[in-house]
């Protein structure tokens, strides 16, 4: 079956990425270096208010690839939290009761609501873990997670499923809620460049409290240590709790935005 350039099939399915843009997943390491020789400006991004933040590694990742983003974070002034929980290897069913225990002993803890900051996989895992207990989460942003539209459009679907032991068909009901619309404010942090996901699978539906950012250029390994991705992590858990206002795409990497009219096209 022949596939068209927007990256859906002629049935109408999206299709993953193609090889070009999975193997150009290298200049991940190339983000970090940047993350790192731009620190002095990363660290102008507004200063946090305190409040704890979990950091939710994506799959086949572990908290080690959460450190710069949890180091960065506890640095504006946040609680960042580590999942702790080993090697992702996926299983929405699976991980459920361990996710929400962490959720709720962080929430006890702290005695504040927790932002949630997903990496592919662990940002489908804080959309669900929202919809569970919106009243112990303040905040979800994910980072190229495949929620919305055909899942099954991403380079790790196989290897997911023989991992995890469930198929992506599976929890159908839960999946499609993950889909929808969040009880909390929202950002989803992905890029067209993904090599990983189809991006449109990143996309969540924009409301008076749930935006998409788009990165230009940014890899999927490489979008939880791009810098213009974590300025704008910041940017939206500097917002005031119970609040919620447009990301504004001025700033130090301005250029690294697409326009928000962009942002959901096809």
């Amino acid at each position: 079956m022949s596939s068209g350039q927007d990256g859906t099939l002629e049935s109408g399915r999206l299709r993953p990425p193609g090889l070009g843009l999975l193997l150009a997943e290298a200049r991940g390491l190339f983000e970090l270096n940047a993350s790192l020789l731009l620190s002095p400006i990363l660290m102008r991004a507004p200063k946090g208010d305190g409040h704890p933040v979990l950091a939710l590694p994506g799959f086949l990742a572990s908290d080690l690839s959460m450190v710069p983003m949890r180091r960065y974070l506890s640095g504006l002034g946040y609680q960042a939290h580590a999942w702790r929980m080993g090697r992702n290897l996926g299983g929405l069913g699976r991980m459920r009761d361990a996710l929400r225990a962490r959720l709720a002993e962080i929430h006890a803890a702290t005695g504040r609501k927790v932002s949630l900051v997903g990496w592919s996989l662990g940002g489908v895992y804080a959309r669900d873990l929202a919809l569970w207990a919106p009243d112990k989460v303040r905040y979800v942003i994910t980072l190229g997670s495949p929620f919305a539209n055909d899942v099954r459009a991403t380079n790790a679907t196989r290897l997911y499923e023989a991992l995890s032991g469930e198929r992506v068909e599976d929890f159908a009901e839960a999946r499609e809620a993950i889909a929808g619309d969040l009880p909390v404010p929202a950002t989803s942090i992905y890029s067209r460049a993904d090599g990983v996901v189809n991006w449109r699978t990143c996309l969540l539906r924009p409301s008076d409290r749930a935006e998409n950012i788009e990165v230009l250029l940014a890899s999927h390994l490489g979008l939880g240590v791009n810098p213009a991705a974590l300025w704008a992590v910041a940017d939206r858990l500097a917002q005031p709790e119970g609040e919620f206002s447009p990301f504004d795409r001025a700033g130090p990497f301005a250029v690294a935005y697409a326009p928000p009219e962009q942002a959901v096209s096809a």
